[in-house]
């Protein structure tokens, strides 16, 4: 008996659907300028009216630690977990993180207060219009111009334009690389690799001058999340020790200072049966009409050979529309995916996939031949999901 034509064409997710970022209210685009406008830098709004201006600002970023993965794990992280009352002198909330929900879009975000469609890192990998070539912009491979690519200034180097004391703390590995250089410089950069001797010279950077903003960052949490999922005994291990640093940086504080731990993005674990994964190097349906594939498995940017992109739309609208919000460019665009339509620079618009794929679902869109080792990972991100953009924002003041 044949199945009613509902059943072979189910109808795809509606875009209105889509959990879009809350960019301009309580994104991470706007936690540097909310801090530095409370420490009078021009030109720079404070889009979250509720944290109160302190002299002395660090933002602690945990790479992969999602609002829900931390709020399930509170053996793990009893410190930051006592930071969600305000009980104990903090307060904590989720901020969203942006779309995609990837370090390196995240990072720009975080380092230059905008959101993604304007300062242009818009994904894992991304089409460069001038070369029709993919960059990976967390390897930033293949080479180009950093400040071409991404020419406006970083919060940090308007604030030490300004008189703000401005300096980040990471690994040494960071110093130099074009990500760093675009999203956050600005100030002086000090690298030390163990993780105590981080969080205690990014207090000593704290107390450096009598208006300070200083970043530190640990990377740690989300290679364990990849590597073995968010469920893990490694994961799990490595909660704990972030866990400690956090508190050990909230008890060196020095007056008049805030401290605000947040992340790039959360993370889900995805089963490895084909129903949740995907191949689109062995799917002729999804590679039909594909020049370029982007982004990662569940934020794909897909680039359509000249005069495809609507047969491609319809056809991955066909396939993955149940799983996954699916967009045309435009669509996307305005529906405010990127930021808000009014503030996206037209540099970046061919930089975004003819065809935008948002997985609602657990599953993902791997590539086992082009992209070997991460369609491998456990643990994945870069969707919508509340899993993946909520992110802790939690404060400590002194």
């Amino acid at each position: 008996m044949a199945q009613p034509a509902a059943w072979d064409h189910p109808e795809p997710l509606a875009l209105d659907t889509a959990p879009v970022p809350e960019y301009g209210t309580g994104s991470l685009a706007d936690l540097l300028p909310t801090l530095a406008a409370g420490m009078a830098v021009p030109g720079l709004t404070a889009a979250i009216p509720e944290l109160t201006p302190a002299d002395r600002n660090c933002v602690f970023l945990i790479d992969g630690l999602g609002w829900e993965q931390l709020k399930a794990h509170p053996d793990e992280a009893p410190f930051m977990t006592s930071l969600l009352a305000s009980s104990r002198g903090g307060t904590g909330r989720p901020l969203t993180t942006g779309y995609p929900a990837t370090t390196a879009t995240s990072l720009a975000s975080v380092g230059t207060g905008l959101p993604p469609g304007a300062h242009g890192l818009p994904g894992y990998t991304v089409r460069n219009p001038d070369t029709g070539e993919l960059m990976n912009q967390l390897r930033w491979q293949p080479w180009t111009k950093p400040q071409v690519w991404q020419p406006y200034p970083t919060v940090f180097q308007l604030a030490d334009q300004a008189g703000v004391h401005a300096a980040q703390v990471s690994s040494p590995v960071f110093q130099n690389t074009p990500l760093t250089k675009v999203a956050l410089s600005g100030g002086t950069f000090h690298g030390r690799a163990a993780g105590e001797e981080r969080v205690d010279l990014a207090a000593e950077q704290l107390a450096g001058g009598d208006r300070s903003l200083v970043y530190t960052y640990y990377a740690e949490v989300d290679g364990a999340g990849h590597r073995y999922g968010v469920d893990s005994d490694t994961w799990r291990g490595q909660l704990m020790y972030v866990d400690r640093l956090v508190q050990r940086l909230a008890e060196q504080l020095p007056p008049n200072s805030a401290l605000y731990v947040t992340a790039d993005h959360g993370m889900v674990d995805i089963s490895f049966d084909e129903q949740h994964r995907i191949d689109f190097d062995e799917d002729w349906e999804l590679r039909a009409g594909v020049a370029l594939l982007g982004g990662e498995g569940r934020a794909r940017h897909v680039y359509a050979v000249p005069g495809a992109a609507g047969d491609v739309l319809t056809c991955w609208r066909e396939v993955l529309g149940e799983q996954f919000w699916v967009a045309s460019r435009d669509e996307a665009i305005a529906a405010g995916w990127f930021g808000p339509p009014d503030r996206f620079d037209g540099r970046v618009y061919e930089r975004l996939g003819d065809v935008i794929a948002a997985a609602r679902d657990d599953v993902l869109i791997i590539a086992s031949e082009r992209e070997p080792k991460e369609s491998a990972m456990v643990g994945n991100h870069g969707s919508m999901t509340p899993a993946e953009q909520l992110v802790p924002l939690l404060e400590v003041r002194s």
